[in-house]
């Protein structure tokens, strides 16, 4: 019996929420505070989360650290949600992270793209197939942010391993989207705008169907809003949402990304809901900054 995968591909084409990891006074994962901003999140309408994506600070965890939040992230779920869990790293320590994910019952997972120096497009190929041939059961998305990657060699992983099912697509250019999308094939895969909200009304308009978010931690209804609004094809009124966090997003998005993460902690701070603290490379906001990321969080409805 072949699988189809539909389920997780109506997932996909959804908020894919990114959680955030937050951390105790002394630098530890805090379980509690955790499960309550799942919990949180779930209780706002989300429907698909992201374990160890990159707003949950991926890179700066532990191993067993990794596999705690797809615990914590699974048991708080139960039914609720689809669960999309962020793998990565060498192709063992992805491979047993996408294991560990089927045994706990999620159902997809997110191929970080492969940090290293020198990436081939055949490489890229062999990298994500040594994952998904070793979890056939899930359904896997590419993470893609490599602008040198052409679509045709999505389409040639997907050949070999059809629980390629949807790409999370992070190239800053809507119009290499457009193309990249159709060169691998347009209806083969759900097209998840990777860049969040500030790029899902024009990744929209070339074929996404669903896009992912941090911001969706702050304010769940926000988010929800404008894919309501792209769904029934209102781009004004995705353009208002779009205009409502435009700030928010700018501040995440300035000096190549460095407070991406501390922005959203801040706000959430800000709110009460778990403490600011990230880990290095990410910083904590300075205090002069702070006002304006809270002002932001207040004037919405949370």
């Amino acid at each position: 019996m072949t699988t189809t995968f539909e389920t997780q591909r109506a997932a996909l084409a959804d908020v894919v929420a990114i959680p955030v990891t937050p951390f105790t006074e002394d630098g530890r994962v805090d379980q509690d505070a955790h499960r309550a901003l799942l919990r949180r999140l779930l209780d706002g309408g989300v429907r698909t989360l992201t374990p160890n994506g990159n707003t949950g600070e991926f890179y700066a965890l532990a191993p067993e650290e990794r596999r705690l939040v797809t615990e914590l992230t699974v048991q708080e779920a139960g039914e609720r949600a689809a669960i999309l869990v962020g793998v990565g790293h060498d192709v063992p320590t992805a491979v047993a992270s996408a294991r560990h994910a089927r045994e706990l019952g999620a159902q997809m997972v997110m191929v970080h793209q492969p940090v290293h120096p020198y990436v081939s497009a055949a490489g890229w190929v062999d990298y994500h197939r040594a994952i998904a041939e070793a979890v056939p059961e899930l359904g896997v998305v590419p993470y893609i942010r490599n602008a040198q990657l052409s679509g045709a060699r999505l389409a040639e992983l997907a050949d070999h391993c059809a629980n390629v099912i949807g790409v999370k697509y992070a190239v800053p250019d809507a119009a290499k989207f457009a193309a990249f999308a159709r060169d691998a094939g347009l209806d083969r895969f759900v097209w998840v705008a990777g860049l969040a909200e500030p790029y899902a009304p024009s990744y929209f308009s070339a074929g996404a169907t669903g896009f992912t978010s941090g911001l969706v931690n702050v304010a769940p209804s926000v988010s929800l809003n404008m894919i309501e609004a792209l769904r029934s094809g209102d781009y004004p009124a995705a353009m208002k949402v779009w205009e409502q966090i435009r700030r928010f997003e700018e501040l995440r998005a300035a000096n190549g990304s460095a407070d991406n993460v501390t922005v959203v902690k801040e706000a959430l701070a800000s709110l009460g809901l778990c403490r600011r603290d990230v880990r290095p490379p990410s910083r904590a906001l300075p205090e002069e900054e702070r006002a304006e990321v809270a002002a932001i969080a207040a004037g919405w409805s949370v």
